[in-house]
């Protein structure tokens, strides 16, 4: 009897591949389109998981999760830029919605697994499932950190391996309708990347106008409200007399702290609510290369436990260590586990 697998069909190529892939292993293959926020226009994404569904000859369940995703991942969203904080909505997606909400619908319905187009590895050694990098280019384990074990062990990333060119080949090779369809680059709730937009429409009482200091803070101008800036940020911040970087958001006074090239590096970083995979927790130091930012290169570090958190050491000072994104530590290729960047004690005023 061939296992069923639930495919979500975004309507792009990567998991159009996935199906694709899978179908040849010999699994019963079922699409899933999740409706995760309110109709603006044509909804394309639906429109090409039907084309590719019906090409392929599968199932394609439309899923209305659009209550649940309002209430995990863009609450969350919203909460952290007002928090001062700077959140990575997929991590959330992946873990409450297409490896929660949906695997939980699955297996209601018998269905073994749940397969996406995510580029990256799943492994079991003696006593547990691992997390890898992909084996080819493209790497998305970062955004699946927070997967836990149940998640992990009825998860399938048919695509590991491949690059995308070798993606798009086998989606032409059986003529599907999205093999040549570009990618998007934006969040998926995100109309034309415009975080700070988004927030002022879901959101009351924002933040107001407050101060740009300096470290020492002093006053150095008026910030638009920190939803509009992130650490790290060069643009947008007017006129100094020299370049300036924001090093700081302090929701507590309301400002942005404003340094000058150079400050936006920090030796360490305290991450909390920390997911391990590769073990069950670490009881002394280790040594890790630490990701702080999905398109950063992997950093070694020293990392120290501390309770349920961790402290990371890095060997070179890295730029725009940023609260609320995620510190992802990889051995090699395994993902050890990660956490979420904590605002550093260094960072209040």
């Amino acid at each position: 009897m061939k296992s069923k697998v639930l495919v979500g069909l975004s309507g792009g190529v990567d998991s159009c591949a996935a199906a694709l892939i899978l179908q040849e292993q010999g699994f019963e293959v079922i699409g899933a389109h999740l409706v995760l926020t309110p109709p603006e226009g044509e909804n394309t994404g639906a429109r090409d998981a039907a084309r590719v569904a019906e090409a392929l000859g599968i199932e394609l369940r439309v899923i209305d999760l659009r209550d649940i995703f309002e209430n995990t991942v863009i609450h969350y969203f919203t909460e952290e830029y007002l928090n001062g904080y700077t959140p990575n909505p997929c991590i959330i997606c992946n873990r409450e919605i297409k490896f929660g909400a949906l695997l939980d619908i699955a297996k209601h319905s018998g269905i073994d697994y749940i397969a996406t187009g995510h580029y990256a590895g799943i492994e079991k050694n003696e006593n547990r499932w691992l997390l890898k990098k992909s084996a080819g280019e493209k790497d998305q384990s970062y955004f699946l950190y927070m997967l836990s074990q149940d998640q992990l062990s009825h998860a399938l990333f048919p695509v590991n391996g491949m690059d995308k060119g070798s993606v798009r080949e086998l989606a032409l090779r059986h003529k599907m309708p999205v093999a040549c369809k570009p990618d998007s680059q934006e969040i998926c709730f995100i109309p034309g990347d415009d975080y700070a937009g988004f927030i002022r429409r879901k959101c009351q009482n924002l933040p107001p106008a407050g101060n740009f200091v300096d470290a020492s803070g002093k006053v150095l101008g008026r910030h638009d409200g920190i939803i509009n800036y992130t650490i790290g940020q060069r643009k947008g911040l007017g006129a100094f007399g020299a370049p300036v970087y924001v090093t700081n958001i302090n929701p507590d006074n309301n400002s942005v702290t404003l340094g000058v090239e150079g400050a936006q590096y920090s030796p360490t970083l305290t991450a909390e609510k920390m997911n391990w995979i590769a073990v069950e927790s670490i009881n002394k130091e280790i040594r890790a290369s630490v990701k702080i930012r999905f398109r950063a290169k992997p950093a070694p570090a020293a990392v120290i436990p501390d309770r349920d958190k961790v402290r990371i050491v890095f060997d070179k000072p890295q730029r725009a260590v940023t609260p609320g994104q995620s510190a992802v530590l990889y051995d090699g290729d395994i993902v050890l586990g990660g956490g979420r960047i904590m605002r550093q004690a260094g960072q209040n005023h």
